[in-house]
């Protein structure tokens, strides 16, 4: 499965994901700056799933129509320290993960 990273998550998350995962990011694929609309398009073409912490992505986007999943991260900050522990729950979320779908990751209270 390919699996894009948003570009305002920490790119050290990709080592985290399991290795059958191929984990790219939109500032190495040279996407940057794209308007979301442009970007999920571009990156239904490449990948299976596109993980981000924007949830702009729940109403601005007809996620649906598009060959993509996405996994909304939900956590303090977009921090290293804050994302890591979410990324245990996303590789479980990657394996069951459908087109057109989304889905939220929190961390999980004990």
């Amino acid at each position: 499965m390919r699996v894009l990273l948003d570009e305002h998550l920490p790119h050290r998350l990709r080592q985290l994901f399991e290795s059958s995962f191929e984990v790219s990011t939109v500032e190495y694929q040279g996407w940057k700056g794209m308007k979301n609309g442009e970007l999920l398009h571009k990156a239904s073409v490449n990948f299976d799933a596109f993980i981000t912490m924007d949830k702009g992505f729940l109403y601005q986007q007809n996620v649906d129509k598009l060959q993509i999943g996405i996994v909304l991260l939900n956590a303090e900050s977009n921090r290293y320290t804050h994302l890591a522990p979410l990324i245990p729950q996303v590789n479980n979320t990657l394996n069951t993960l459908k087109n057109g779908q989304i889905v939220s990751v929190n961390i999980e209270l004990s």
